[in-house]
C-alpha cells in the first residue's frame, strides 16, 4: 500500500456517498469510484462532487489504498465479493472499509471474505445524514487496525474509533437505527391507523396540546421518508436479525421492515430526494399509505 498515494474511494448509489466524497476532495483527497452499471442519478451525483470514474474493480483496487462501501444493505455482501475477486486477480492490498447499515453477524462474514483476500478490513457505521455540515455525521468504526480509515479525520471527517472487534460498530448503528428509523415506522404506522378510523385530525389535535415537539419532527421528518423507504427495509430487516442474535425479539424490525415495504409501494418511494415535492404535508403523505394499506 506504500506505493499508492492516500486515496479513498466511494461506491455509492445513495446520498450519503457522494457528499462524503465532495467533503473529502475538499480537504485534499482523491476520490475514485466505478460507475459501470449505476444509475443516471448516481452518475450525475458523483460528477456534481468530483468524484472521477474508473473502468473496472480492477482498477480500484490498483489505484486505491482505502475503499469505502456506502450502499443499501442487500449490496455490501455482493460488492465485497466483487472487491475480493479484483484483489485477488491483481495481487493488490487495500483497506476495506463497510460502513453500511448491516448486523454484526452481517460485518464478520463480509469482513472474512476482505480479509480471506489479503487485505484489511474495517467495520464502521454512519450516524447522521450526509456530511454536509461539519460535527453533524459522524463514522463510528471498530477492528484490528482502523488506522488507515481514521486518517479521514484529516480529510474533513468525523471517524472516532469504539473499540477493536469487528461488529462493534456495525451494533452501534444498528441499535441507534432501531431508535430513529424504527420509531419513524411506528408513528407512519399509528397515523395510517388513526387515518383508517377517521380518528387523525382528533390525534393530531391532541398531540397539538400533549405532543408538540415531537409532532413537529413528524411534520418536518415524515414527508421526505418515502424516498428513503426502499432502503430502509433492509436495514430493519439487519436490525432484526442484530437482535435475533442476541435471543432478542427480531419481531418488531421485521414489522418496521413491512411498513417501509408498504411505503414503498407508493410512487412517493419513486421520487427522487432532490426533486420530490417538498410542498406535500404529512396530512397529504399519510392519506397516500393510508390508501394503499387498504390492498393489502
Amino acid at each position: 500500500m506504500a506505493k499508492k498515494q492516500h486515496k479513498e474511494i466511494i461506491m455509492s448509489t445513495f446520498t450519503v456517498g457522494h457528499v462524503v466524497g465532495q467533503v473529502a476532495i475538499a480537504s485534499g483527497a482523491r476520490v475514485i469510484t466505478c460507475l459501470n452499471g449505476r444509475s443516471e442519478r448516481t452518475r450525475k451525483l458523483a460528477e456534481i462532487a468530483g468524484i472521477e470514474d474508473v473502468p473496472t474493480y480492477f482498477d480500484l483496487v490498483r489505484e486505491a489504498s482505502l475503499v469505502i462501501c456506502i450502499l443499501v444493505p442487500a449490496a455490501a455482501e455482493s460488492v465485497a465479493t466483487r472487491v475480493a475477486d479484483a484483489l485477488k486477480e491483481t495481487n493488490e492490498q487495500i483497506v476495506y472499509t463497510d460502513c453500511n447499515a448491516i448486523a454484526p453477524a452481517t460485518t464478520v462474514c463480509i469482513g472474512k471474505i476482505i480479509e480471506t483476500a489479503g487485505s484489511v478490513f474495517v467495520d464502521a457505521g454512519i450516524i447522521g445524514g450526509p456530511p454536509r455540515q461539519p460535527g453533524g455525521t459522524r463514522f463510528y468504526c471498530s477492528g484490528p487496525d482502523t488506522s488507515v480509515f481514521e486518517k479521514l479525520n484529516d480529510y474533513g471527517l468525523d471517524v472516532r474509533k469504539v473499540g477493536d472487534e469487528i461488529g462493534q460498530a456495525s451494533g452501534l448503528k444498528m441499535c441507534y437505527a432501531a431508535q430513529t428509523k424504527g420509531t419513524t415506522a411506528l408513528q407512519t404506522e399509528l397515523l395510517i391507523a388513526a387515518r383508517r378510523m377517521g380518528l387523525y385530525e382528533g390525534l393530531i389535535a391532541e398531540w397539538e396540546m400533549s405532543q408538540k415537539d415531537r409532532l413537529a419532527g413528524m411534520e418536518r421528518g415524515l414527508p421526505g421518508m418515502p424516498t428513503k423507504a426502499k432502503r430502509w427495509i433492509g436495514e430493519m430487516e439487519e436490525i432484526a436479525k442484530t437482535f435475533g442474535d442476541l435471543g432478542l425479539t427480531p419481531k418488531i424490525y421485521e414489522g418496521a421492515a413491512d411498513m417501509y415495504r408498504l411505503v414503498s409501494e407508493t410512487p412517493l418511494a419513486d421520487e427522487a430526494p432532490e426533486t420530490r415535492d417538498k410542498s406535500r404535508t404529512l396530512a397529504q403523505v399519510i392519506d397516500i399509505f393510508a390508501e394503499q394499506s387498504k390492498s393489502k
